[in-house]
């Protein structure tokens, strides 16, 4: 596909497999609200004339938090009441949720354009995996985004029951410094 060159291969896929798993009327968690950019797409998988469509984001950094809430902003007003953000660890998600997510999505790394100081660990990763694995609804998806060198890769260790998930690993052959994308789909 011509200019898709840009776009790290996962990122069009991850969303995809998104809009297989999500309908409108739905709850999804953005983890790692970031940019907004993800939280905006869920949002836009999920709402609904009703307004039953829902989505939960988090992040540990205020200027993320704006961001997200700017580019919302763009967005419908209708939609925008759709959206919880919280000013929090993505570990503390069962904190906050009121229903079940349907997926779960995770962007391991720094925010875009901010300091590199201010990662995602797996301090903190494993347990939102974790948290995500005991809140998500039977038939959900957890998706993780993790870049080549970051430490949240040890997260590809984390073993889950066969039984319970179906499990899989996404990465581009030829372009060894491409993200990885993880998807884990709970049975």
């Amino acid at each position: 596909m011509p200019g898709l060159e840009r776009y790290p291969i996962c990122c069009p896929v991850d969303r995809q497999v998104w809009r297989n798993v999500l309908r409108k009327g739905d709850c999804a968690i953005d983890a790692t609200c970031g940019n907004g950019h993800d939280t905006l797409a869920l949002l836009r998988m999920v709402a609904d004339e009703s307004g039953s469509g829902f989505i939960y984001g988090f992040d540990i950094q205020s200027s993320a938090i704006e961001s997200t809430r700017c580019l919302l902003e763009d967005s419908s007003t209708q939609t925008r009441r759709l959206v919880k953000l919280s000013l929090l660890c993505h570990s503390k998600m069962e904190e906050v949720l009121q229903k079940a997510p349907w997926l779960v999505a995770f962007n391991l790394g720094y925010l875009p354009g901010g300091g590199k100081d201010i990662i995602t660990l797996p301090g903190t990763t494993l347990p939102a995996l974790h948290a995500a694995s005991r809140v998500l609804a039977p038939g959900g998806l957890i998706s993780v985004l993790v870049y080549v060198g970051h430490p949240d890769r040890t997260i590809l260790r984390v073993q889950l029951a066969a039984e319970s998930w179906s499990c899989c690993k996404l990465e581009r052959l030829n372009r060894p410094s491409a993200p990885l994308l993880l998807l884990l789909l709970k049975k």
